[in-house]
């Protein structure tokens, strides 16, 4: 199984790249704070465990670096990384004269060819004379699939999903939104920002079943009013700009994947989860908050066809 790597943000790969160091290195693996790292995102001294094997396992002084890209089906071959990579060995190439630097890995998730790797380890081994390897994202899916435990540890079965979008957005809105005190205890009526259409016929296109309508979804709309004063608050622009960037996120995603869906209501409660799932320490105890922005979303015509 090959997960999208390209869809985690660099940070999320940088931590990525550092628990399997700690699987095939060891765990006394030293991670260098964000900014500039001098060519460094961790180092390790030591014995590997099982590097390049467990047999004949390399020891010294490593330098690791993780160097993600958001683009889907690029190579160690294109000029772009042969960029990064003559950069990186530039920053670290002190080290190496210093004799501080026995072995040095570097981690991508990009593809590595075969015609490709033993050229990019003779420039290290020209610029650097130690041990090296580029580890692209053929040899990551091999590990992640050796050691589940950091599958699990990440939650990448999440990248796997039909509908995964940035859900942080989302979430800082729900953690500030509960913190205001609001009078929800009747429903106020609203209309969705568009009055092209009755929530009834909204319904009726989008296959939103009757009996969750009633029992779980009205169940939300008291709060609607209020979260129509909560975005019109000055204070709160920023805010609106994340809630406008995430249905773009997710309207967007719905209207690719709905097919996977029979009803709407699926396509809600599969969000809920995801979004949830994702932050359950954060969110647990205002988790019922997902629902009703969720349903907000869909009442105020943001997610959904409407014709």
């Amino acid at each position: 199984m090959s997960y999208p790597l390209h869809e985690l943000t660099w940070q999320e790969f940088e931590s990525l790249v550092i628990s399997i160091c700690e699987e095939i290195l060891g765990v006394g693996i030293i991670i260098f704070s964000d900014g500039k790292d001098g060519g460094r995102d961790a180092k390790f001294t030591g014995t590997a465990n099982n590097f390049p094997s467990s047999a004949n396992p390399w020891q010294g002084r490593f330098i690791i670096q993780a160097k993600h890209t958001k683009k889907i089906d690029v190579s160690c071959s294109d000029s772009e990384f042969g960029t990064i990579l003559k950069k990186e060995v530039s920053n670290i190439k002190h080290l190496s004269n210093d004799g501080k630097l026995d072995c040095y890995l570097i981690f991508t998730n990009r593809k590595l060819g075969g015609m490709e790797d033993p050229k990019i380890e003779d420039f290290i081994d020209i610029e650097l004379n130690v041990s090296n390897q580029v580890l692209g994202i053929e040899r990551i899916d091999k590990w992640l699939k050796d050691y589940p435990v950091i599958v699990k540890r990440h939650n990448l079965s999440r990248l796997l999903l039909p509908l995964q979008f940035y859900e942080e957005d989302l979430k800082d809105i729900v953690l500030t939104f509960c913190e205001i005190d609001f009078d929800c205890d009747e429903i106020k009526t609203i209309k969705s920002k568009n009055d092209r259409i009755p929530i009834e016929k909204k319904n009726e296109l989008n296959s939103m079943g009757r009996e969750y309508f009633d029992s779980v979804f009205q169940k939300s709309m008291k709060e609607f009013s209020s979260i129509e004063d909560f975005f019109k608050d000055p204070k709160n622009r920023k805010l609106n700009k994340k809630y406008n960037n995430t249905i773009d996120d997710i309207q967007s995603k719905v209207l690719v994947k709905r097919d996977e869906f029979h009803t709407f209501e699926e396509i809600l409660e599969f969000l809920y989860d995801y979004i949830f799932t994702s932050h359950i320490e954060t969110l647990k105890d205002d988790r019922r908050l997902i629902r009703v922005f969720l349903h907000y979303m869909y009442f105020h015509c943001d997610i959904g066809v409407t014709k």
